[in-house]
């Protein structure tokens, strides 16, 4: 008489599962059309069935599920999120830069376009500072994080060049893990060496990615940055303004130039949004003052 099986065998593990997915099919029956079809494949095993149109759902559900199974094992549970351009350069590289314009307009100094490349390598000296900021800021976060009351709080970006691999870099270099939310992208978008390895995702999806970047954020400083770093600023401050979220520090860094790039005063006066919605961010130019703003936060929770 055969054993009945328990209930923990009524099913196959993960194991058998991935080991089912791809049976190695030896011998002459199995080399038939049947066996051979596509449609005969699992259907977690088929990644042309997983990239159909109709299977998106699907892909959406994957996105939001790996990443957060990974980051609780790793105890990822308070951040502050960290945006800006990815073409912002070190100091080291601005200068370089810098003086490979000059020296080529030295040489030819009626060419219009090196001078236009002079002030795009001036430029980017001037962004330079707020590579060393963001990378400092994200060394003092990183250090003065995880005592007392105050939770460990991880660094988060989007993973590339730029800003984000300061704000990699200076977890790093601190001892701490961060993390990188990548997304495909045709350039721009490779992962900076800085992000812990077992923490480095990439999305498809904007919006299950932007979805990561809050889930856990106690705090979001924004450096200077395009139309990214834009959107993603913006649907923060959309989320508080309408209730969606609960109120976090949003830390514009560089008063100059988010003042200059964005009216938000014009805004008040033209009745598009509230006197009171400009107390949803702060500028902010200083490191030290930007921590105290983040760990007073915390105390209010």
């Amino acid at each position: 008489m055969s054993k009945r099986k328990q209930p923990g065998h009524l099913f196959h593990s993960a194991a058998d599962e991935r080991r089912y997915a791809t049976p190695e099919l030896k011998g002459e029956r199995f080399a038939n059309e049947q066996i051979n079809s596509p449609a005969y494949r699992l259907a977690y095993d088929d990644m042309d069935f997983l990239l159909r149109d109709e299977m998106r759902p699907v892909r959406f559900l994957l996105e939001l599920s790996k990443p957060e199974l990974l980051l609780k094992e790793h105890g990822i549970n308070h951040s502050v999120v960290i945006f800006g351009s990815a073409r912002t350069q070190d100091m080291t590289q601005a200068r370089l830069q810098q003086e490979k314009a000059k020296l080529a307009l030295e040489e030819n100094p009626d060419d219009s376009d090196l001078r236009a490349g002079l002030a795009r390598a001036e430029a980017g000296l001037r962004q330079a500072r707020y590579y060393e900021q963001a990378r400092e800021l994200a060394q003092l976060v990183s250090q003065q994080s995880g005592c007392d009351d105050c939770p460990q709080l991880h660094i988060v970006t989007g993973g590339g060049p730029g800003i984000m691999e300061a704000a990699n870099r200076g977890a790093s270099e601190a001892g701490f893990e961060s993390v990188g939310l990548n997304i495909v992208l045709p350039h721009e978008q490779q992962p900076n060496p800085y992000i812990t390895p077992a923490l480095c995702f990439q999305f498809h999806y904007f919006a299950m990615r932007k979805m990561h970047f809050m889930l856990r954020a106690r705090a979001l400083v924004a450096f200077p940055g395009g139309y990214g770093t834009m959107d993603e600023l913006f649907e923060t401050l959309t989320l508080i303004q309408t209730g969606k979220i609960k109120p976090l520090p949003i830390l514009l860094f560089g008063r100059d130039y988010w003042e200059k790039l964005i009216n938000f005063d014009l805004m008040v006066e033209e009745g598009m949004i509230s006197r009171e919605d400009l107390g949803i961010f702060q500028f902010i130019d200083d490191i030290d003052r930007a921590w105290e703003i983040i760990r007073e936060s915390l105390d209010k929770d």
